[in-house]
């Protein structure tokens, strides 16, 4: 078939003159106009000059929720972000300044400030708002705050929903779980009395249970007291039902810990104050233990904001967060964005028996005192977490660092000995972790990619390695170093929060919170803090059984 009959047009040829290199080079080339964009223009054709819509910028950079860093990015790299919006509340902001202030006033604990209190919280933070927002998002990473989550207190158990809504169930002996009875509850109970109240953080100790609403106020029931020891002296009386803590009223208060001697809390302004313990000046200030009203925490700590606190048996461990500075005289990119840092430190207090407290000795210390190490270590604290014994930290580049006691393995170290100083755990060199939990001598690490590791005492089930020590019964092996815990892989979900019992004298259970806010149990079960009733005389569940309850 041809070309004619099929209907496809003929090609058509042309002799193309044949011409020198020389010739074609010398041939003029046509030249285009050069449009250039750029964020302030004159509204030439083809451009779109941010400047014409800077409350839809404005809208686009609050709705996405950007990272504090990523607002300074955008000023470092354009200069229509760091110049003033002209906008209310403060004309002389700049764009990514006004995103950053109306991302703040998103959280829950920013949402009730007066303008003094912003402006001082500000000005705390190294005078931006970036940075401010910074000092907010710290803390909510480091305790889940206003997430949900769950917390395996000593033999009693509370799980709270992503609405603030709580639950709690196992033993009650002194009306811990807040229901107004001391009757043990072996299935997840609403606490009915806190209806209308929007919790954003738990703590749970022996015989006690403090939480936190979204209104910086605090509630306490079980044992009314905030220092005696766990099986010391009964308090004067017991409380059944969540009361407000009235001494804590003019504080507005952010997180709770509590110890076996004392309680601590953190005030939205990273402020500490702590009751009790102070018979023996152990925290730095002279009160009975029966005392209700809070001492601030005297010392290097009265001018640096804190994001984070952890209580051990006997001491206390502060994750305190500087600002570094905010402007350079010039907006070039790195020198720019290596000035946009909170240098981020640990602090201790109390007892140092075992060289817990972090500082190469195992003598008390009255007043907070840095630890030192990570400087040397060349390590930025992003989580802490306190054992009754021993302690961890998670950097920001995901190592793991332990010291205390190394009782049955708990540091990692692939031995049972003390370090007096944080020391990196060299079995996780591979994993990126991005949380720590620990309880008594026992520790959980968890990876970025949603992985559990455990390591330290494995009796009462609570590592979940399913691994019964040879000739022991119920009791099971002792793991000194990191191991992935294959029982929660089979939940098929990333588990995003492990919280373990940190009490000598309960045995251990743990939770597992999945991303969908499901909520896995292992460990002892014995008082029904596992939310689920064990059959034919068990203790324990090794595997991890789901809780019937939805925290998200």
């Amino acid at each position: 078939m041809d070309a004619t009959t099929s209907g496809t047009p003929t090609i058509q040829y042309h002799n193309i003159p044949h011409q020198s290199g020389t010739a074609i080079a010398a041939a003029s080339v046509p030249t285009f106009p050069r449009q250039v964009r750029h964020c302030f223009g004159d509204s030439s054709p083809g451009e779109f000059p941010l400047a014409a819509n800077p409350s839809i910028v404005l809208h686009v950079l609050t709705a996405c929720n950007l990272d504090p860093r990523d607002l300074a990015k955008l000023e470092a790299t354009c200069s229509f972000f760091r110049r003033p919006a002209n906008f209310t509340p403060d004309y002389e902001l700049s764009i990514s300044e006004l995103a950053a202030l109306d991302i703040c006033k998103k959280r829950a604990i920013f949402k009730p400030m007066t303008d003094e209190e912003c402006q001082n919280l500000k000005r705390k933070c190294g005078g931006s708002w970036k940075l401010a927002l910074r000092f907010l998002l710290a803390g909510e990473a480091c305790c889940r705050r206003e997430k949900s989550q769950a917390i395996a207190g000593p033999g009693h158990s509370i799980a709270v929903t992503s609405t603030g809504v709580v639950y709690s169930f196992g033993s009650n002996t002194s009306g811990q779980l807040g229901h107004g009875t001391m009757e043990e509850e072996w299935r997840p109970q609403q606490i009915r009395s806190l209806q209308g109240i929007r919790i954003i953080q738990a703590a749970a100790g022996a015989g006690r249970t403090m939480l936190v609403s979204d209104a910086g106020r605090v509630y306490a029931f079980g044992k009314d007291s905030f220092g005696e020891a766990e099986f010391g002296v009964q308090g004067t009386k017991l409380v059944a039902t969540p009361q407000l803590i009235e001494s804590l009223k003019d504080i507005f208060v952010v997180q709770t810990a509590i110890g076996n001697f004392f309680t601590a809390v953190l005030s939205r302004e990273g402020r500490v104050y702590t009751f009790s313990w102070g018979k023996d000046r152990k925290l730095g200030h002279q009160t009975e233990p029966n005392d209700v009203e809070p001492q601030p925490l005297l010392g290097a700590l009265e001018d640096v904001p804190v994001v984070q606190i952890a209580a051990g048996y006997c001491y206390l461990l502060c994750l305190a967060c500087q600002p570094s500075g905010m402007l350079v005289s010039n907006y070039r990119f790195i020198g720019f964005l290596k000035s946009f840092f909170f240098s981020r430190s640990v602090y201790s207090v109390g007892c140092g028996l075992g060289g817990k407290l972090g500082h190469g000795s195992r003598t008390d210390e009255k007043h907070p005192r840095l630890i030192e190490q990570y400087r040397l270590l060349n390590l930025q604290p992003m989580v802490v977490a306190a054992g009754a014994w021993h302690a961890a930290v998670v950097a920001r580049d995901g190592r793991v660092c332990t010291w205390g006691w190394g009782r049955y393995g708990c540091l990692g170290h692939g031995n049972e000995e003390c370090e007096s100083v944080p020391k990196v755990v060299e079995a996780l060199s591979k994993v990126k972790a991005v949380h720590v939990a620990t309880g008594d001598y026992t520790t959980f690490v968890l990876s970025e990619d949603g992985d559990v590791y455990s390591f330290g005492c494995g009796e009462s089930a609570s590592l979940g390695h399913n691994t019964a020590a040879e000739g022991q019964g119920n009791r099971h092996a002792n793991v000194l170093s990191p191991e992935l815990v294959k029982s929660l892989k089979q939940v098929k979900e990333k588990v995003v929060q492990i919280s373990l019992t940190n009490s000598i004298h309960w045995n251990a259970h743990t939770f597992a919170l999945t991303e969908s806010g499901k909520l896995y149990a292992f460990g002892a079960g014995d008082k029904g803090q596992l939310g689920v009733e064990l059959m034919n005389n068990q203790t324990e569940r090794i595997n991890p059984e789901r809780i019937d309850i939805d925290l998200e």
